[in-house]
């Protein structure tokens, strides 16, 4: 699927209900791994994953080569989603009212998704007796 905006909206923070349409950004092809955008309470959540089901050595191997650091380098908070089939990350960032610095931010995050996630699946190619093992 291609993709060429994604939506930002505000969800209130006790119902999880979407309560407005904050904006709409012009994205590069990486936004096919966001799963979700939204913001509570002046923060951003982007939940990410790998875009394909993965089989069970992949899941471990993807967790183990991911690099997570890139992201913090670049001041955001990445968490591991542990509670879905995939694996799935969510980067947490503040939201900025000025259209550009925040189209300016989830293009910086969406293309660095884009390169973690190819790199962490190229990295586990050939490696499905290493992680069967563990």
């Amino acid at each position: 699927m291609d993709f060429s905006s994604l939506v930002l909206v505000e969800k209130d923070k006790e119902t999880g209900y979407i309560t407005k349409e904050l904006g709409s950004f012009r994205v590069s092809e990486g936004a096919i791994f966001v799963r979700k955008l939204y913001v509570i309470e002046n923060e951003v959540s982007l939940y990410f994953d790998t875009n394909k089901d993965v089989e069970e050595w992949e899941y471990s191997g993807i967790y183990d080569l991911f690099n997570s650091e890139v992201f913090t380098e670049n001041r955001f908070i990445i968490e591991e989603d542990l509670e879905e089939y995939n694996p799935t990350f969510i980067l947490k960032f503040q939201y900025k009212s000025e259209h550009s610095e925040m189209r300016d931010l989830i293009n910086k995050a969406v293309d660095l998704i884009k390169d973690e996630i190819e790199k962490a699946l190229i990295s586990i190619e050939g490696k499905e007796e290493e992680y069967k093992e563990n």
